[in-house]
């Protein structure tokens, strides 16, 4: 089972994030799951979106986390950002025989530095290549996934460095909903069945926490009855 999905990381006031995905995982030209989840919180200040082959790409996000917590417990301290970056640069690259076979899984690593010395630039997005290659984003947004065409292109016209957690989750459902008209791929929101994408906001204050289905939910709709008024966003 695969799953050509879509993670889109507005950039954040002074040092605040958010990471945001879709829900739909396909087989072929099918819809095999409504409701998966694409991004995952791993730790108090970090997140972790998917992309490419599910089964493989979530089973790499559970080990992360597992030695994430494993490691805190040992050390008595939880590993550096960069530390957690370049472990999860060298679990892709351990997928390199899968990803030579089509199995490929590429993360999108998003988190809050801190030991920064500047808590204005401790909000980190680091993306990753199928062979474990890592790269600071600068931009303040990424994108990954079939739909992240698309999903990039609203959020460089939408994306401001100094907006509001709530104006940065509107921008990432405006750029899910533009990758989901576009790709066959991406899940839009679903109102009927009540599934929406998943938000996750890191911030100094309270850390990686997952918005609820109901906060979606009503961004979602902000976002479609706009839609209604003005198709083409």
């Amino acid at each position: 089972r695969h799953h050509r999905d879509l993670h889109s990381f507005p950039a954040r006031r002074s040092s605040d994030l958010l990471i945001a995905g879709d829900r739909r995982a396909t087989a072929g030209n099918l819809i095999a799951q409504r409701d998966m989840d694409k991004v995952f919180v791993v730790d108090d200040y970090s997140a972790i979106g998917i992309a490419g082959t599910a089964g493989i790409a979530v089973e790499m996000v559970r080990l992360f986390t597992v030695e994430m917590q494993h490691y805190e417990k040992i050390e008595g301290v939880s590993l550096t950002l960069d530390g957690k970056a370049n472990k999860l640069a060298g679990m892709v690259r351990g997928n390199l025989g899968g990803t030579m076979r089509g199995l490929a899984a590429v993360p999108l690593f998003v988190g809050y530095d801190v030991d920064a010395a500047d808590p204005d630039q401790a909000g980190r997005i680091v993306s990753y290549d199928v062979v474990g290659g890592r790269y600071d984003e600068t931009l303040g947004y990424h994108s990954v996934g079939s739909g992240s065409l698309f999903a990039r292109s609203s959020l460089k016209k939408l994306h401001d460095p100094m907006m509001d957690v709530e104006a940065a989750a509107r921008v990432a459902m405006e750029a899910l909903y533009d990758a989901a008209d576009d790709d066959s791929a991406t899940g839009g929101p679903d109102p009927v069945r009540e599934i929406y994408p998943v938000l996750i906001t890191i911030t100094a204050a309270d850390g990686a926490v997952r918005m609820s289905d109901e906060q979606a939910g009503q961004i979602a709709n902000l976002v479609m009855d706009a839609r209604k008024r003005k198709p083409g966003g």
